[in-house]
C-alpha cells in the first residue's frame, strides 16, 4: 500500500506566490518521489487579497488539494498548528507559502523519515535578513536555550517532517496557544537535522510583523520556563536586603553626623523610580503568565472554519 504525505501550507495575503508553492510541491511528487501519495493543505487565514480564489481554481483541477478557510484571521501560532492536526497522511511536512521552506529539501526529508525517525527537523544555516533582526532571533535562542525546562532546537521554524504518530499525540494537547517548536521537543523522540540555506522571500515583504514575532517569542518563553518568576524572586530579594543595609547606613551616619549630614532629595527619587520601574516591569512579565492561564481556562477553540474544499 503507497504511503501518503500530507503538506501543509499557511497562507495569509499571498496571491502573488500561492500558486508557485502549489507548482513546486506537485512537481517534487510528480518528478522526484513518485512512490508516494500526497495531499496539499492550504489552511488560509482569511485573507484579504485573491490568495483564496486562486486556490479554489486550484483545487477545481487538482482533487489533491484541501483548503482551510478560516472566519479570522487567528495569528501566527495557531493556524499552522490546526492545519497540521487536519492531515490524513502517514506523516505531514509544513511548507510556508513564500517557499522559503525550500521544497528541494522534501525527498531528503522523506528519505530521514524512512529511516525510522518520527520526526526530522530542517534548520536554518543562514538566512536573508537585517542585522537587527539577526540580533534580535540569535538572542532569543540564547535566552530560551538557557532557561527553557527542555531542550530546544535552535534555528528550527517548524519545517520538517512529522510521523502521524506524533500528529496523533500532538490532537491529544489541549493547548489554546501552541508553540509548535516547543511541543515538537517536549514529545521527544529520536530527531534527525538536516541544514539549509534559506531563500529570500520572493515576492512581496513578510505579513508577520515585529510584533508578531515579539508575541511568539514571549509565548515560547512563558510555555517552556518559569525562569522570569523566579529572576523576579531573586531581584526583589537581593533589593530587599540592599535597601535595609542603605537605610541602616543613612540611619548610622545621620545618627554620628547629626548636623553635618544632609539626606538630599536626590537618593528619595532615584529609589522611588527604581524601585517604581522595576514594579512594572514585574507586573508585565506575571500577567504573561497570567495570560496563559487566562487563555487555557477559556477552552477556546484554536481557529473557527468559515469553509472547507476537497475534503470529502
Amino acid at each position: 500500500m503507497r504511503k501518503k504525505i500530507s503538506i501543509i501550507t499557511p497562507s495569509f495575503n499571498e496571491e502573488n506566490g500561492i500558486e508557485e508553492c502549489y507548482l513546486a510541491v506537485k512537481k517534487i511528487f510528480t518528478e522526484n518521489i513518485q512512490g508516494y501519495d500526497y495531499e496539499h493543505i492550504f489552511i488560509d487565514n482569511c485573507s484579504e487579497d485573491k490568495t483564496v480564489n486562486i486556490l479554489k481554481s486550484i483545487a477545481e483541477k487538482d482533487i489533491n488539494v484541501k483548503i482551510i478557510v478560516n472566519s479570522r484571521n487567528f495569528g501566527l501560532s495557531k493556524s499552522p498548528y490546526y492545519g497540521l492536526l487536519q492531515m490524513h497522511g502517514d506523516a505531514a511536512i509544513l511548507v510556508v507559502a513564500d517557499l522559503q521552506t525550500p521544497t528541494y529539501l522534501i525527498p531528503e526529508l522523506v528519505a530521514k523519515w524512512e529511516e525510522g525517525y518520527k520526526v526530522v527537523l530542517a534548520v536554518r544555516k543562514s538566512m536573508s535578513e537585517g542585522m537587527l533582526i539577526k540580533f534580535l532571533r540569535n538572542l532569543f535562542y540564547k535566552i530560551i536555550s538557557s532557561i527553557s525546562n527542555i531542550e530546544q532546537t535552535k534555528h528550527f521554524i517548524g519545517y520538517g517532517i512529522f510521523d502521524k504518530k506524533i500528529i496523533d499525540i500532538m490532537r491529544g494537547f489541549d493547548d489554546p496557544a501552541p508553540y509548535f517548536r516547543g511541543i515538537i521537543s517536549e514529545i521527544g523522540f529520536k530527531k534527525a537535522i538536516i541544514e539549509y540555506d534559506q531563500p529570500p522571500r520572493k515576492y512581496g515583504k513578510s505579513k508577520h510583523s515585529f510584533f508578531d514575532l515579539l508575541e511568539l517569542a514571549l509565548l515560547g518563553i512563558t510555555n517552556y520556563s518559569t525562569a522570569p518568576l523566579r529572576v523576579m524572586s531573586i531581584v526583589g530579594l537581593i533589593l530587599s536586603i540592599l535597601s535595609f543595609f542603605i537605610a541602616l547606613l543613612y540611619f548610622i551616619l545621620k545618627i554620628i553626623y547629626w548636623d553635618n549630614f544632609n539626606l538630599g532629595i536626590a537618593p528619595v527619587i532615584i529609589g522611588i523610580f527604581m524601585i517604581g520601574s522595576l514594579q512594572l516591569l514585574f507586573l508585565g512579565i506575571i500577567g504573561e503568565y497570567i495570560k496563559v492561564l487566562y487563555d487555557n481556562i477559556k477552552k477556546r477553540p484554536l481557529v473557527v472554519e468559515d469553509e472547507r474544499i476537497n475534503f470529502d
